[in-house]
């Protein structure tokens, strides 16, 4: 069968499509031949060579952690052959074999079957970047978050951006804002529904400051990092909420020690290793119910076969794409 997979860390380069044997179902593992797969921030950071030795598999190491399939081999799992599947959860394309492959065998807990009203590629968006599954999670399960709330999360462009505002709509925001950091893609977050702070005109707390009246924003779900993390925690209102997720904009933050103290700020890192196997596929089911019905809208920016995976991985990481990057196989 196809794989991509990499021997060496380095750039683009090192992904190369080679054959491998098929993997076979086993009491634990089940067989699931992917149609669509995710390209994610993560497999960038690993391939490069900056995630610690401790944390993923040895070489060599095939990405992948999100995708879209069908079971063959179910084994002793209680999914039929045929089933269409998305595959959530695990460290897939860290610490085992991912999903830019024909098949993979995966952990029959990771796997939520896909409504027949979802197609593969609509699937595949909604889970690729896991920003609808860290969304519903940090805010259900840490943020404490209650209808009538309102909710930053900045990057219009991302997973969290999207997913984040879109949840936090589903779950009775008052106001769900995000942010652009050029005016292109302010007005295409604005074509698709978005409420968005064009910071090329404003700045983040002004932006805030003027959608709320002056109260600042109840959540924030940080996905981004770096300068944006201490003007999302000043954005805060009293009391207010700040997850932090992710670090596309730096790993290194400076903060107002006053925005903490006067506005009695809560501060929670997010990981999934926080949840359980059942938390997530119960979040994941919820979100797949919401693709069902319409109410999430899960943007795909652009499908590169499989055998270009290491340009959907450069337009990932270079490109900005606004939404969404897949790989078809």
């Amino acid at each position: 069968m196809r794989a991509v997979q990499y021997d060496r860390f380095g750039s683009y380069d090192v992904l190369e499509l080679v054959e491998v044997p098929e993997p076979v179902a086993s009491p634990g593992r089940v067989v699931v031949r992917m149609t669509v797969a995710g390209v994610n921030p993560l497999d960038e950071t690993v391939r490069s060579g900056k995630l610690a030795p401790a944390l993923h598999k040895p070489l060599p190491i095939r990405p992948g952690g999100f995708g879209v399939g069908v079971v063959q081999e179910p084994g002793v799992a209680g999914l039929a052959a045929g089933t269409r599947v998305v595959l959530s959860g695990g460290r897939y394309g860290v610490s085992d074999d991912g999903t830019w492959a024909d098949l993979v065998a995966v952990d029959p807990a990771h796997l939520v079957p896909v409504p027949d009203a979802i197609d593969d590629v609509t699937a595949a968006a909604l889970t690729t970047g896991a920003g609808y599954l860290t969304a519903y999670l940090a805010l259900t399960e840490l943020a404490g978050f209650r209808a009538g709330r309102s909710v930053l999360a900045p990057g219009v462009g991302g997973a969290v951006g999207q997913g984040g505002v879109e949840v936090a709509r589903e779950l009775g925001a008052s106001l769900a804002i995000t942010t652009a950091t050029s005016t292109e893609k302010a007005e295409q977050g604005r074509a698709a529904g978005y409420e968005v702070i064009d910071l090329t005109r404003e700045s983040l707390r002004d932006g805030v400051a003027r959608l709320t009246g002056g109260t600042g924003v109840d959540v924030v779900l940080d996905g981004v990092g770096g300068a944006v993390t201490g003007e999302a925690l000043g954005s805060l209102a009293v009391g207010g909420t700040l997850i932090s997720i992710g670090y596309a904009g730096g790993m290194q933050a400076t903060v107002n020690v006053t925005d903490l103290i006067w506005k009695n700020a809560h501060i929670h890192g997010f990981r999934f290793a926080l949840f359980t196997a059942e938390q997530v596929t119960a979040a994941d089911t919820a979100l797949l119910d919401m693709l069902a019905r319409g109410a999430l809208h899960p943007v795909v920016a652009r499908v590169f076969p499989l055998e270009e995976a290491a340009a959907a991985q450069r337009d990932l990481a270079e490109g900005g794409p606004f939404g969404r990057v897949l790989l078809a196989l």
